[in-house]
């Protein structure tokens, strides 16, 4: 790649010394979010009883998407990918030292679907946004599901 003025080329109207042919900048390179944080409405309730809220979701490959087809139990249950799928793209949740689908198959299902709607907003929509009403006053608002709470920035 070159960078800088472009090649030198003749002037046929001047048929004078060449002409520098400016080239537009080049654009630089953008660091893309390939990961983003979650907080789960309940939590994952370990073996010891401690409760895990904060995780954290990078983007699936199609790697990611693929390999639970060949897993025996999403052939057996086809309800089971969303299980093996989350297992692999949740990169952290609380203190747990590993995730896999054994944590997300015991996982509330309120945890699971929210879990579900994540994937579905960073893979599909590329944000975590949502479009809300509250309950009481129906005013419409938008939140952005990957943590935080209200008041916060």
């Amino acid at each position: 790649m070159q960078r800088g003025p472009g090649p030198a080329v003749l002037d046929p109207l001047t048929a004078g010394p060449p002409v520098v042919q400016e080239r537009a900048p080049v654009e630089t390179a953008q660091t893309m979010r390939t990961e983003f944080d979650f907080e789960l409405p309940r939590g994952y309730v370990d073996g010891d009883g401690v409760v895990h809220r904060h995780g954290t979701m990078r983007l699936a490959t199609a790697r990611d998407e693929l390999l639970p087809l060949y897993d025996e139990r999403v052939q057996e249950n086809a309800a089971f990918t969303t299980v093996v799928l989350l297992g692999r793209v949740i990169t952290r949740l609380g203190t747990l030292p590993m995730m896999s689908a054994q944590v997300v198959e015991n996982m509330f299902a309120s945890d699971v679907a929210f879990l579900q709607d994540f994937y579905r907003r960073i893979n599909a929509e590329g944000h975590t946004r949502a479009a809300v009403t509250c309950p009481e006053c129906s005013q419409r608002f938008t939140i952005d599901l990957a943590g935080g709470r209200l008041g916060e920035s």
